[in-house]
């Protein structure tokens, strides 16, 4: 398979591969890693005529903290993400989840960027992002704003994204006290397989009871979709396992799963039910003090 003819701009600045992105509309493409693009590309996906790389816009890859933010550059690697310090002091969930993702080989080349924006429904990083309370920062030629990421994804494949505008950053707060975070995933064999199902669960703990509780499903809905019945269950209870079982069956009647290789739509439901049950409990087990 071979990628369709492109023309290619290498900007130097952030406002400068804004304003091609504007001027080339839905004919262009920004590129971040490549992929998931490159991929889409040869397989008939999307098409694009001009393609604009990111590689040299300064500042986009940086991992800081600052302002009680962790944050993430768009065009941070996920390998970057994965080994940097930071990431493991303040969000260590998301080092795991990318750990899960594909080779090294691909994580090398990845960016969470890319990840975000192509917003493919088994995107990894979104659903511990959302369920760690994330914030997206998006910049255009006159405007710069952030929102949750948990309202960036509006379809398979779409988002909020406006023509020009190019997002920058990840933003992701410092966790509430005595709270734990888990991502669970179920793919068919390891390495580069993609998920079938997936959970993010982040919970807060006031003494013995749940005080607050996040889970965000992955692979099994058009967009990272949050299990509001579930949590609801969870909310102000002890936890036992009786108590996650119930919350994963809940789960599993939120899901929006579909049927394809990978999976039948009952099968994905049965995983949704297993990996939130086994979510909420490591997460809790974690708001109690056990190390990651």
């Amino acid at each position: 398979m071979e990628v369709c003819d492109l023309k290619y701009y290498r900007p130097q600045t952030l406002q400068e591969a804004c304003e091609l992105g504007r001027t080339f509309g839905e004919e262009g493409r920004y590129l971040a890693g490549g992929t998931e693009l490159l991929v889409d590309f040869k397989r008939k996906r999307d098409q694009a005529e001009y393609l604009i790389s990111l590689q040299d816009v300064p500042d986009l890859k940086n991992v800081i903290f600052e302002d009680s933010l962790l944050r993430i550059g768009a065009m941070a690697t996920l390998t970057d993400i994965a080994d940097s310090p930071l990431v493991a002091k303040v969000f260590p969930v998301l080092r795991e989840a990318i750990l899960t993702m594909g080779s090294l080989q691909i994580r090398n080349q990845a960016t969470i960027g890319g990840n975000f924006c192509r917003a493919v429904p088994c995107a990894d990083t979104p659903p511990i992002c959302i369920a760690g309370d994330a914030r997206l920062r998006l910049v255009g030629i006159e405007s710069d704003r952030v929102l949750p990421a948990a309202t960036f994804f509006t379809g398979p494949r779409q988002t909020v994204r406006q023509s020009g505008e190019i997002l920058t950053e990840i933003q992701i707060p410092t966790q509430p006290a005595h709270s734990g975070a888990n991502y669970q995933r179920f793919s068919l064999r390891r390495g580069s397989a993609l998920a079938v199902a997936s959970v993010a669960a982040l919970v807060i703990l006031d003494g013995e009871k749940i005080a607050e509780a996040r889970v965000i499903l992955g692979s099994v809905a058009p967009v990272p979709l949050p299990a509001t019945q579930c949590v609801q269950i969870v909310t102000g209870q002890k936890p036992t396992d009786d108590l996650f079982a119930r919350a994963g069956k809940a789960a599993a009647s939120e899901a929006q799963p579909i049927t394809d290789i990978r999976g039948s739509k009952e099968y994905r439901r049965d995983l949704v039910k297993v990996l939130t049950a086994r979510a909420l409990k490591e997460a809790t087990v974690r708001a109690q003090g056990a190390p990651a």
